[in-house]
C-alpha cells in the first residue's frame, strides 16, 4: 500500500511538472552579452562576449531602410539600445522590448513635431500567412519557435545593436 501510494505521488509530481507552458524554455548556457541586428544582412545575433551563440533570419519594418524617425514610418530603428522588458504576454507569442525611442529619438522627432513612435519589440510572427519578406511595423520578427528561445537567453539590461 507505502509502494502504491509512492508511486502514485510520483506520477501526479510528473504530471504536474509537464503542466508548464512550453513556450517557456530553459537556458542554462553561456550569458548573452550583447545582441547584434544587421539589418542589411536580415541577421540577428545573440553573442557572448565575441562569440557568436545563435543566428537567425528576420524581419524588419515594411520600409527597412534608415533609422526609424517616426511613429508609422515603417523603419526599424538603428544605433545602441538595451532590451528592456520581456513581454510574456506578447500579441506576437512573446517579445523582448527595445528601449527605443532614446532621448536623441525623442528631440529629433519632437523638433520636426511629430512623435518618435515606439514599441519597438523582437517578436514571434503573425498567426496568418507572411505576405512580404519585412511586414512589421519596425519591430524585428522571428518564428514562434525562435522566439522562444531568443526569449530565454536573453536578460533585461542586455545591450542591442542595430546595424543598417
Amino acid at each position: 500500500m507505502r509502494l502504491f501510494r509512492v508511486l502514485t505521488i510520483a506520477v501526479l509530481a510528473l504530471g504536474l511538472a509537464a503542466c508548464g507552458d512550453p513556450k517557456f524554455r530553459r537556458y542554462n548556457g553561456p550569458e548573452v552579452t550583447k545582441v547584434q541586428v544587421h539589418k542589411a544582412d536580415r541577421k540577428l545575433y545573440l553573442i557572448s562576449e565575441d562569440r557568436v551563440l545563435k543566428t537567425y533570419d528576420i524581419a524588419l519594418g515594411f520600409a527597412p531602410v534608415g533609422h526609424k524617425q517616426f511613429e508609422g514610418d515603417g523603419k526599424t530603428p538603428e544605433g545602441a539600445y538595451v532590451i528592456n522588458y520581456k513581454n510574456p504576454k506578447s500579441r506576437y507569442h512573446l517579445s523582448l522590448a527595445i528601449s527605443y525611442p532614446n532621448e536623441a529619438d525623442i528631440a529629433f522627432a519632437e523638433a520636426q513635431g511629430k512623435s518618435p513612435g515606439g514599441e519597438i519589440v523582437i517578436h514571434g510572427g503573425p498567426t496568418g500567412p507572411i505576405t512580404r519578406r519585412d511586414w512589421t511595423w519596425g519591430c524585428i520578427a522571428v518564428t514562434d519557435r525562435e522566439m522562444e528561445v531568443i526569449y530565454s537567453m536573453v536578460e533585461t539590461g542586455t545591450p542591442i545593436y542595430l546595424m543598417p
